[in-house]
């Protein structure tokens, strides 16, 4: 039995060693003619997107796909924002008052 038979159906399987070999499953000439059929593609649509017609439409279909919070999530989200704004806020406070302290320290005889 070869190494490209399976032990009991007798058809020859793949060795995925086609790269290795130099043989290529894709020709230069197909792949050209691809590229060629997208550049064709391509130059059929005029304005990137659809252009300012679509514009709108487009808008409020992706509106219509956001889940939108509920009140109570909105509360509880705002009080998190501004919490974090105050803690921030002393943080920085505080380090630039330590940082005054440091520099008068050492600038006053």
């Amino acid at each position: 039995m070869s190494e490209n038979q399976t032990a009991g159906s007798g058809s020859a399987r793949p060795t995925g060693k086609r790269q290795l070999s130099g043989s290529s499953t894709v020709s230069t000439s197909s792949y050209q003619a691809k590229n060629a059929q997208a550049v064709r593609a391509a130059d059929k649509n005029e304005k990137p997107g659809g252009g300012p017609t679509k514009f709108l439409p487009e808008v409020v279909t992706e509106i219509r796909k956001v889940i939108w919070p509920t009140g109570r999530e909105m509360v509880t989200y705002t009080i998190v924002v501004f919490s974090f704004l105050i803690l921030l806020t002393a943080l920085v406070w505080g380090i630039d008052q330590l940082v005054r302290l440091g520099v008068e320290a050492v600038l006053t005889p």
